[in-house]
């Protein structure tokens, strides 16, 4: 699929996104209700800029051993864009990413173990691949960081790949700018992606997270289906 348009599994899997990346129209069939969306996204967009934290809260990337996590999710192509809500986990292994609408109805979930990631949409149907990139990239038309959330959620940058952290406290690595606000004990808030294509912002109602190592390697549910 060529890069920088949503094709028809991204219509499929995440529904809540425009039809494509050319910012110049919706699909036909987008009905009223995910008009709304598209407006509560712009809601969120003009709240108050989260702070960047300080260049030196900044740390190297650690093993997490577990890590949960839920809020809203807000995804802008071109000026286009729309959100759902996510459950994000990580536990022996595997990271699991459910995405839901606003009103509660399951859109997909997307999942990683040490045999690849693989997606099911809200119609049983599994896409799978490698890396979580070309996943992305296969149902999308373009690639989302999606393996180096947790890291950059959790105030790490990503071992072995350059990065630079700005004076505003911006991490920049892997292409992208990435800003981070937290709560008064130290946990996420929001997290904001931007690579000048697309915006990725994460509001954060709850997280915990342990480091270390996971004690046993698990599978992917979805895999036993």
């Amino acid at each position: 699929m060529a890069g920088g348009g949503i094709g028809y599994n991204a219509r499929r899997f995440l529904p809540f996104m425009p039809r494509n990346g050319s910012g110049i129209c919706l699909e036909n069939r987008m009905n009223y209700r995910y008009l709304l969306l598209s407006g509560c996204l712009v809601l969120l967009a003009a709240c108050s800029v989260p702070q960047a934290q300080k260049p030196s809260e900044w740390q190297a990337e650690r093993s997490l051993k577990t890590f949960a996590a839920s809020g809203r999710m807000g995804v802008k192509v071109k000026e286009k864009g729309s959100y759902a809500h996510f459950d994000w986990t990580l536990e022996n292994g595997v990271e699991t990413v459910d995405v839901n609408t606003p009103l509660g109805s399951t859109v997909g979930q997307l999942c990683r173990d040490d045999l690849g990631v693989l997606a099911v949409d809200s119609k049983g149907q599994k896409f799978e691949a490698a890396t979580p990139d070309e996943l992305s990239e296969q149902l999308l038309g373009y690639r989302l960081p999606i393996a180096h959330l947790a890291v950059w959620a959790n105030g790490e940058w990503v071992n072995g790949q350059p990065h630079r952290i700005e004076t505003d406290g911006t991490l920049v690595q892997a292409g992208w700018r990435i800003r981070r606000s937290l709560n008064e004990d130290g946990s996420p808030r929001v997290l904001v992606l931007d690579n000048g294509q697309l915006n990725l912002r994460l509001v954060f109602s709850d997280s915990s997270r342990e480091h270390g190592r996971a004690d046993t390697q698990g599978r992917c549910r979805a895999r036993s289906g």
